[in-house]
């Protein structure tokens, strides 16, 4: 909600909303900030506290917010946006409020780097974040939360729709049936970005793959099947990736929409 203090316009914390059917998301973005040593916790605080639900009020949707299981000075979050005129919109009302140009300073006294952000699109339309769950209020911020698993695959500049192709017909179906569950499938956008102030990465063919675990312990025991499962290690899907894929090990922070 966008209040008027003093003739100056400022965004006033509301109950977030669920996000139905096509409203999210059809454009996210995946950001991975490197904060300085010993920062992470406070940031957090800061970013459940101050930031969540205003960000939310513009009309995005954050998505979720995580620390980085195997990089204790990463900070993961996504959010997503109906498409690239709301996400222009949107960012600009934030950016501009006045709660932005009184804390920001705050927030950025503890990154290190911000400029880790991948802009993406669905892999299918099935397979976007849709009915993104409520924000936890402060008061269930201690209720049960599951594993986050975010794959980033790289692949060569012509196979991208091939490893998508692949990945729906056959990885995804292993995956699955070792025991992820698949969350949301994203690619790599080539629209070009329409909000400069926030740099994204360019140039680069990515699937990024989302997927639930109960915890760590259930994630090892996929990691073991699929080390034996031969389909999954005859389909030639390594021949379409340009690196090993890379891992987040993410766990919400306590008013995450996404809990895992």
């Amino acid at each position: 909600m966008l209040a008027i203090i003093n003739g100056a316009s400022s965004w006033a914390a509301e109950p977030p909303v669920a996000m139905k059917g096509g409203t999210c998301c059809n454009v996210i973005e995946l950001r991975q900030y490197t904060l300085h040593a010993g920062r992470r916790e406070p940031f957090i605080e800061l970013f459940d506290g101050t930031f969540a639900d205003p960000l939310d009020a513009t009309g995005m949707t954050v998505i979720g917010q995580f620390r980085d299981l195997d990089r204790p000075d990463r900070f993961v979050w996504m959010r997503g946006f109906q498409d690239m005129p709301s996400r222009a919109k949107e960012l600009a009302a934030f950016y501009d409020s006045d709660l932005w140009h009184a804390r920001r300073n705050e927030a950025n006294a503890s990154i290190d780097d911000s400029d880790n952000v991948l802009l993406l699109e669905p892999a299918a339309p099935a397979l976007r974040f849709k009915d993104v769950p409520l924000r936890p209020a402060p008061s269930n911020a201690d209720a049960p939360v599951g594993l986050v698993v975010v794959t980033l695959y790289y692949t060569k500049a012509d196979n991208l729709n091939t490893f998508e192709t692949l990945f729906d017909r056959s990885l995804r179906h292993r995956a699955e049936t070792a025991g992820a569950r698949t969350l949301a499938a994203y690619v790599s956008s080539m629209e070009e970005n329409n909000f400069p102030r926030l740099p994204i990465r360019v140039g680069e063919h990515i699937f990024v793959w989302v997927a639930q675990f109960a915890n760590p312990g259930a994630y090892a025991a996929y990691q073991s099947k699929l080390a034996v499962d031969k389909q999954w290690n005859q389909t030639p899907w390594r021949d379409l990736i340009t690196r090993d894929p890379e891992v987040l090990r993410l766990t919400p922070t306590p008013r995450s929409r996404l809990r895992g």
